[in-house]
């Protein structure tokens, strides 16, 4: 019994830990999306070539890395508060 609500916990942090990290990768690709047409918004720009300019696998890398970045921070300062 015990190990089954050891093995639940263990799920459900990792369910956790992988839903926040998506979520702060969704903030990254909205934050740079919001950048494609503030700043570069050029005639004839649409959407479809916004999302291609975008979604390259340096972002990818680079929104993965800080995610598990911030991630890990905000667990260390739910721990320590």
């Amino acid at each position: 019994m015990q190990e089954r609500e050891e093995s639940r916990r263990k799920s459900n942090s990792a369910v956790r830990a992988v839903i926040e990290v998506a979520f702060i990768i969704v903030l990254f690709y909205s934050n740079l999306l919001m950048g494609e047409f503030t700043v570069a918004n050029g005639r004839g720009k649409t959407l479809a070539y916004a999302l291609q300019d975008i979604f390259t696998g340096t972002n990818f890398l680079i929104a993965v890395v800080t995610a598990l970045f911030g991630y890990f921070v905000f667990e260390y300062l739910r721990k320590k508060l």
